[in-house]
């Protein structure tokens, strides 16, 4: 692991020290010169939600990341080191049940930080291993895309989330790339500007040719990160990544609801209404326009989706009415949609 290169990625997190100290403090019962914002309450109240929830390797790895985002620095420290614990002989971390070959990866650039803070040797050790097992290890096609399971020759759209900003987050740039040229390739619907959920690399056809809405939300919020990560002089792939999220957010602006939110299957009035897409959604905009590859126009949409996905906070702090766990099938609560909330709300303070 090239860790002067890790050190880039991780970047945001110091400009969102205030927003971490005013939540922590909060949480700890400290006393507050100034009331908490909305996002501060926000972030407060999904991240007890989610601290609660059971996880599995990928829930557990993008609340690591959403956690790392909002500059909780003691947390991230606590999931990397509960990962380790669900740590498998192939250098998967967080597996539950079975897992998936890259779901671990969503959390790999968290648990890389909080090895970089306490120089913990297992915690180094585990994340070489975890990079080692995405680049050599796991199961792919003979062009060397991953897939999505461990049972089936598939690509899903969560991909774009899974391994692509681990390995730009580690300095594997190209391979990151190959990663996302390949999801695209089987994936993309130029006419819908849509994602299609599953591709069968077997049958070389689609299992689920559906524009999931989740899918969707998840390949827009990676390529965010994946364009975070890429060097200063790596000016023509950032361009390009950043031309594909506009076209992924705009094919499902397209599909918006007056409300604010998107129905599961964005182009289906039939499928439900659903809460996370707007939360995702609203996290790429945020941190495209932060970065500089959209332009400020998009905040509208993006404060929108948030105002829409706060409303639909409960009491408890669960962002209710998401594509829901266990089978994410019907509207419900996820330790995703707990992540993509203080995502969102995280990349919105630091633009602000």
């Amino acid at each position: 692991m090239d860790r002067r290169k890790f050190m880039k990625a991780a970047a945001l997190v110091s400009a969102q020290g205030a927003l971490a100290k005013a939540v922590l403090g909060a949480a700890n019962g400290e006393a507050k010169a100034q009331p908490q914002s909305e996002s501060q309450r926000s972030i407060q109240r999904a991240m007890a939600a989610a601290m609660a929830m059971q996880r599995r390797d990928w829930e557990q790895g993008i609340l690591a990341q959403a956690v790392l985002e909002a500059g909780d620095r003691e947390r991230v420290i606590l999931l990397t080191r509960a990962a380790m614990v669900q740590r498998t002989p192939d250098g998967r971390l967080g597996v539950v049940v079975s897992g998936g070959p890259a779901d671990p990866a969503m959390g790999g650039a968290a648990y890389a930080k909080a090895g970089e803070w306490t120089g913990d040797k297992q915690i180094l050790e585990a994340v070489d291993e975890m990079l080692e097992w995405i680049l050599h290890k796991a199961p792919r096609n003979a062009g060397g895309i991953l897939y999505h399971v461990f049972d089936a020759p598939e690509m899903w759209s969560d991909g774009f989330n899974g391994a692509p900003p681990f390995l730009a987050a580690m300095g594997y740039y190209d391979e990151a790339l190959k990663q996302i040229d390949g999801f695209r390739k089987r994936l993309w619907n130029p006419r819908k500007q849509l994602l299609a959920h599953i591709w069968d690399d077997g049958k070389q056809q689609f299992k689920d040719a559906g524009f999931w809405g989740g899918g969707n939300g998840w390949a827009a919020a990676g390529l965010a990160r994946v364009i975070r990560s890429l060097p200063s002089g790596r000016h023509q792939d950032r361009d390009r990544l950043a031309a594909f999220a506009r076209q992924i957010i705009d094919g499902c602006l397209a599909h918006q609801r007056a409300d604010g939110l998107f129905h599961n299957i964005v182009d289906q009035p039939g499928s439900f209404v659903e809460t996370n897409l707007a939360q995702m959604l609203a996290f790429a905009v945020f941190e495209g326009i932060r970065a500089g590859w959209l332009p400020a126009t998009y905040r509208v949409h993006a404060e929108r989706m948030r105002a829409a996905a706060r409303a639909k906070m409960d009491s408890d702090g669960f962002v209710q009415s998401a594509c829901g766990a266990p089978e994410f099938d019907r509207p419900g609560v996820s330790t995703e949609a707990q992540a993509f909330c203080i995502l969102m709300e995280a990349a919105g303070s630091a633009l602000a």
